[in-house]
């Protein structure tokens, strides 16, 4: 995975967020929940006039998320791999779409794009963009924070892993706080502009 560029390790001054980075499923999952959490971020973000950076899709909670901040005005940046563009995925509504050569790649300029990472149900692509943001975090190379927005408990195993790694002597006690947790998106946006 390519290192993050200095944009990606800046310092996010509380309340200074401009941009939000949302990773989430591009399936709607089986909890009509989900895909409301989907809608209620993308307004949220719109009327707090923040930029939406996401995975540049227009199914499952992703198609959910960015049309619910376009019907609210807001401004919205896709980032797609090339191999994604099929007219089935790509969501060509967008005002801003970008075309990228590899999942790496989406991963650094949604990174670069982004001020802090709120993440929304979803699955394996989901939980790697989740856990390379941790990383970064973990490792110094970004100062961006990041929260899981926990629907219907949906992260409430990922969670319990969490702290059986710290248990097991894997992830240091101090390190578990890099995936902050809340029930809601206004309560996971409250947490992302309290700072790293």
């Amino acid at each position: 995975m390519d290192r993050p560029t200095h944009e990606t390790s800046a310092r996010v001054d509380s309340g200074r967020i401009k941009s939000v980075c949302v990773f989430c499923g591009s399936a709607p999952g089986r909890d009509p929940r989900f895909v409301q959490a989907a809608r209620d971020t993308g307004a949220l973000l719109a009327r707090r006039g923040l930029v939406l950076v996401y995975g540049g899709g227009h199914v499952g909670m992703m198609g959910a998320l960015a049309d619910a901040a376009l019907a609210e005005g807001g401004q919205v940046t896709g980032v797609i791999p090339r191999h994604l563009m099929r007219p089935e995925v790509a969501h060509l509504g967008l005002p801003e779409l970008i075309v990228v050569d590899s999942m790496h790649e989406r991963k650094r300029l949604m990174a670069d794009r982004a001020d802090c990472f709120l993440v929304l149900p979803g699955g394996y692509g989901t939980l790697d963009e989740t856990f390379e943001m941790a990383t970064w975090l973990q490792l110094g190379l970004q100062r961006k924070p990041l929260a899981l927005v926990n629907v219907a408990g949906y992260f409430d195993p990922l969670l319990r892993w969490v702290q059986h790694a710290v248990d097991c002597g894997f992830v240091q006690r101090g390190q578990a706080h890099l995936l902050r947790c809340a029930q809601t998106p206004e309560a996971a946006l409250a947490q992302l502009e309290s700072g790293p």
